[in-house]
């Protein structure tokens, strides 16, 4: 019986271990999917990259919406937990009429703080691991919005 309890133990161990590399992965394929989708929307709207960005630029309508919501809500993605830049070919982050043109490279980068729950989070400082994903896209639409 004492084998058992102490053979337990180690599992439960390792299943705990094994189950936040298997949340770790999903949510790292849901951050570089976000900031596809994000890329994506950028390419076609570069004017919005944010909701303060302008007055048309209000939610769903910009790219930090649409990269923190590309998955379902109530899923294991928490968007406060998400960080969304959007760069400029020219390095900045804002838009210019005159430096932005069609063509022209937008990169978005996530930025996710994915907490872990095991026996093996107090290794880490503050239990978290910093997961980024980065897309380019090219400005496909300069249009009037």
């Amino acid at each position: 019986m004492v084998e058992f309890s102490l053979t337990l133990v180690m599992l439960l161990v390792i299943l705990s271990g094994v189950l936040d590399l298997g949340r770790g992965f999903f949510s790292y394929i849901a951050i570089q999917n976000a900031a596809g989708e994000g890329a994506l929307y950028a390419a076609i709207n570069p004017r919005c990259p944010h909701a303060s960005s302008a007055a048309t630029c209000t939610n769903p309508n910009n790219v930090d919406y649409r990269a923190k919501f590309e998955s379902p809500s109530g899923g294991m993605i928490s968007p406060d937990l998400m960080t969304v830049s959007v760069v400029y070919a020219d390095g900045t982050d804002q838009y210019s009429n005159e430096s932005t043109t069609e063509g022209n490279p937008i990169t978005v980068q996530v930025k996710y703080r994915f907490r872990m729950v095991g026996p093996f989070s107090p290794i880490l400082p503050n239990g978290e691991l910093v997961f980024t994903a980065t897309a380019v896209q090219n400005i496909l639409d300069l249009r009037k919005n």
